[in-house]
């Protein structure tokens, strides 16, 4: 493979990790945001209607909670339970949702940033690790 196109393939891959990078900051951005301005209100766990019979599998449940306005909105977790937070059907728990969007909701004491953060830093890696291949290739030539 030629000098070029490894500089064209490096130049994509520095475009896909911006995407991640952005990608998860937009997702950290939105949820302290949410917690920011959110109205806080208790949602009733509701057993996902697509969820199986296989417990080991951890469906997201839904939440449903009414919003100031007397709306009664259902939106799935945006968290998946663990064993330590299981979210039985039934359970009731504290969340945040936007007034302007109530769709948008953050799980009070569960909001778990993992994926956000991992996006950011998989992209800083991709996007260091291509510059790096680009820098190689322009030093060769």
């Amino acid at each position: 493979m030629g000098a070029g196109a490894v500089a064209v393939l490096a130049a994509f891959v520095v475009f896909g990790g911006l995407l991640a990078v952005l990608a998860g900051g937009y997702g950290l951005r939105q949820a302290r945001r949410v917690r920011r301005t959110g109205v806080r209100v208790e949602a009733l766990v509701k057993r996902s209607p697509d969820s199986t019979s296989d417990e080991s599998a951890l469906p997201r449940p839904l939440l449903q909670f009414v919003t100031d306005d007397d709306r009664v909105v259902e939106v799935v977790c945006p968290v998946t339970p663990t064993r330590q937070h299981p979210l039985n059907d039934g359970d009731h728990v504290l969340v945040l949702y936007d007034p302007t969007d109530p769709r948008t909701v953050v799980v009070h004491d569960l909001g778990r940033l993992g994926l956000e953060r991992a996006f950011i830093g998989g992209g800083t890696v991709v996007v260091l690790l291509s510059l790096a291949l680009l820098a190689v290739v322009a030093m060769s030539r």
